[in-house]
């Protein structure tokens, strides 16, 4: 009984015990999971434009929180009143568009085997999931519109109030639930400097991936751009896989309204997209030397994807992050996730 005791009370052991704990209680509110996870993604990367604007802006803190959200509340009203039924046209139509492609069958050769490949269980899986989540989203729009207008209120009030949030936490420190509260505090900065930094570097470059991305669509003559810009913004966010899977769609629809010559001017372009981001945008977000095979990246993606659907090719590789730091096996800093594969130059 006593050596017992002895191993309870371990550091490691402990600790581990804990973070056993914090992983029943997740899976016991799983209900709730895309809430949690959209108020911790929101409450982060607002925080950290916050904190750029206070940098610049010579402003009171809850003034710069309230203006900020203000704006994006009105950019998100005016875009689902305005735009909503143009984006849910273009993307039914390009679902209808790429369907038609596995339909029919493909006379030429390569595009039979471009077909085969796509075919494959891994990646048919990865794009059924991802237009699935598409039409489903604007489908079932009023329950996610509840989600994220609930993570903005939860992450509005915990940017307003985070000094006060903070001290009212430290409080804990002398309670007699100590032991738990300096555990938690050790997974939750190892949480919001690996998963959230991640996550951060996902969106960024997403979005400028989407920038370059439409620019080029539109020189190309490409249809349905509002849809095919969503759909590049939300394939960008997956590390390394996602720059493939987006690209298979727009193969497809371009060489349907242009041939192999717009196939050919759109593979050099992204070449060029992602050449810009590996050597100019990802040495600026890159703050580790610790890089993650290609082999892991994929089978992490595999299976988030089978546990977790949408969400974790998402979120697989920034929690696979987490928890390597968590063990110690990265630098204490935090890799990129274009840097983990370095595919996407």
């Amino acid at each position: 009984m006593n050596a017992l005791i002895e191993l309870i009370q371990k550091k490691e052991v402990k600790r581990l015990i804990i973070f056993a704990l914090i992983i029943v209680l997740l899976f016991s509110v799983r209900s709730m999971m895309n809430l949690i996870l959209l108020t911790f993604i929101f409450s982060f990367l607002m925080n950290r434009l916050v904190e750029f604007t206070a940098k610049h802006v010579r402003l009171n803190r809850k003034l710069i929180v309230i203006t900020l959200y203000t704006l994006i509340v009105g950019i998100l009203t005016v875009a689902v009143v305005k735009y909503l039924p143009l984006i849910s046209l273009e993307i039914s139509q390009l679902v209808r568009q790429i369907t038609n492609f596995f339909t029919h069958p493909q006379e030429n050769p390569l595009l039979g085997v471009i077909e085969s490949f796509i075919s494959g269980e891994q990646i048919k899986a990865y794009i059924d999931n991802g237009l699935s989540f598409l039409l489903k989203s604007f489908s079932d729009i009023s329950k996610i519109s509840v989600q994220v207008l609930l993570a903005l209120i939860l992450s509005l009030f915990f940017l307003i109030e985070k000094p006060r949030l903070i001290e009212f936490t430290n409080k804990f420190k002398n309670s007699k639930i100590a032991p738990f509260y300096y555990e938690i505090e050790f997974f939750g900065k190892k949480f919001s400097r690996t998963f959230g930094k991640v996550i951060e570097a996902q969106f960024i470059i997403a979005l400028v991936n989407t920038f370059l991305s439409v620019i080029v669509l539109m020189v190309l003559g490409y249809p349905q751009i509002v849809g095919l810009a969503i759909m590049i913004f939300f394939m960008g966010l997956i590390p390394v896989a996602g720059v493939i899977i987006s690209l298979i769609p727009l193969t497809i629809i371009g060489f349907t309204i242009g041939g192999f010559l717009t196939v050919l001017y759109l593979l050099i372009a992204i070449m060029v997209i992602h050449a810009i981001e590996a050597y100019i945008l990802n040495p600026k977000l890159m703050s580790s030397k610790t890089d993650l095979p290609v082999f892991y990246t994929f089978i992490v993606l595999i299976f988030s994807q089978n546990f977790f659907g949408v969400w974790g090719l998402i979120i697989g590789i920034p929690v696979f992050i987490f928890l390597l730091d968590v063990l110690d096996v990265t630098d204490k800093e935090t890799p990129t996730p274009n840097q983990i594969g370095k595919m996407d130059s």
